[in-house]
């Protein structure tokens, strides 16, 4: 299957599928999920040229990533991809505002950077997560890409005691190489907060782990979106052959 076709899935009623936006209105559509989700039900402060649509400077570089439901005709989930070609043309990746990339710089040219991930909170299950997985995968397969980069977020509305939670419990099973390090512009203060709680992993932060990928290193705060962000990278040689399997199957 080639990702600019449409993959079909069931669930239950509803019919999904996944594919590239194919114009700048389906973008505007992901655009506006984008701002339901981030600003309207996060709080996040979003600077916009157009009320209602999350925009910067990093979308016209990027693909996006859709998931529709066909009963309604809406935008039901959402990623943007950069590729590590397009970010050199722009001059970096979203990362590397909020990281010190320097060690994974010679990945550059075999990596896309993905981002802005979200879901309709009416949709938010496995038949829509698993969609935007297999969009992703195809995508790096059918381009021959062999890295995967993500800030990855969680949420600080407790005050980041949560977050640094689940911080200490994925660097002790998660952690990529020291070779892979990076570090933090505006580190989260780590050494003030409580790292002790049962905080559950958020499910993006979960997906990516199962599949195979690291945290890169402490976590980076971002006051616009009021979240700790962890630089995740996933391999693809490292991807977990069981979601392989699931991710990489082409339809019928």
């Amino acid at each position: 299957m080639l990702l600019s076709e449409v993959s079909a899935r069931s669930r239950g009623r509803t019919q999904l599928s996944v594919h590239l936006a194919r114009d700048a209105a389906e973008v505007r559509e992901a655009q506006k999920l984008r701002w339901r989700v981030f600003a309207d039900e996060m709080g996040a402060r979003l600077q916009a040229a157009e009320p209602g649509v999350d925009s910067d400077l990093f979308d016209p570089w990027c693909e996006h990533l859709i998931v529709r439901e066909h009963g309604n005709g809406e935008v039901i989930g959402t990623y943007r991809i950069l590729t590590g070609a397009r970010a050199r043309e722009l001059g970096g990746f979203y990362s590397d505002d909020e990281f010190d990339l320097t060690r994974v710089d010679h990945l550059r040219g075999r990596t896309v950077e993905v981002g802005r991930s979200c879901v309709h909170p009416d949709h938010r299950n496995g038949a829509t997560i698993a969609l935007l997985w297999q969009g992703l995968a195809q995508f790096m397969q059918s381009r021959h890409y062999e890295y995967m980069i993500g800030c990855a977020s969680i949420s600080m509305v407790d005050g980041g005691h949560g977050a640094a939670s689940i911080y200490n419990s994925l660097r002790q099973a998660s952690m990529s190489p020291i070779e892979y390090r990076v570090f933090p512009r505006y580190p989260l203060p780590l050494e003030r907060l409580d790292d002790t709680l049962d905080a559950a992993l958020p499910p993006l932060i979960k997906g990516y782990v199962r599949c195979g990928a690291w945290v890169c290193g402490d976590p980076a705060w971002d006051p616009d979106f009021n979240t700790a962000d962890l630089l995740m990278l996933l391999p693809m040689s490292r991807l977990d052959r069981r979601y392989a399997r699931h991710f990489m199957k082409h339809d019928q």
